[in-house]
């Protein structure tokens, strides 16, 4: 076994930690939209009753969840591309490198983005892969042409 390798447990906190980051990001969001839609609403006349909910519309909800997917993309993308780390994985020592050699690309990392909606298909199989093969490799790894390696000192790159 290559102990080089960022293995599946340490992965799987790093992505923790990167969600609890995401989250706070994606509550502001919200809480911005909500301060948007009232004002919007109180700017019109519009009262709201007291103890009825806000009839928010559809429209809010897709805003939103576009606004989600993509923070969550530059989020991945951006860092990946730019330092090699989220901040989850420099929590825990760990770095994205391409599988030959040289530096990450942003289209590495937005291909590597994109092949985790592929990996969480199937009950998140891609990323339970991690766990069984042999360069820890995830679907989203395999697909951008990746490996998550721990940053420890004089340890050489695969």
């Amino acid at each position: 076994m290559n102990s080089h390798y960022g293995g599946f447990w340490r992965r799987l906190l790093a992505f923790l930690i990167d969600q609890i980051i995401l989250y706070g990001i994606y509550l502001v969001f919200f809480l911005m939209g909500l301060l948007a839609y009232a004002l919007g609403h109180l700017a019109h006349g519009d009262l709201f009753l007291p103890g009825a909910p806000p009839d928010i519309g559809s429209w809010f909800v897709i805003t939103y969840w576009g606004a989600v997917v993509m923070v969550t993309a530059l989020y991945f993308t951006c860092f990946v591309a730019v330092t090699g780390q989220t901040p989850g994985k420099m929590v825990l020592g760990l770095k994205v490198v391409p599988v030959e050699s040289g530096n990450m690309t942003f289209g590495a990392a937005f291909l590597r983005w994109v092949g985790y909606i592929v990996s969480s298909f199937f009950f998140y199989l891609g990323f339970v892969w991690i766990a069984f093969d042999s360069r820890k490799q995830g679907w989203h790894d395999k697909i951008a042409g990746t490996l998550v390696v721990r940053e420890s000192k004089g340890a050489a790159r695969p």
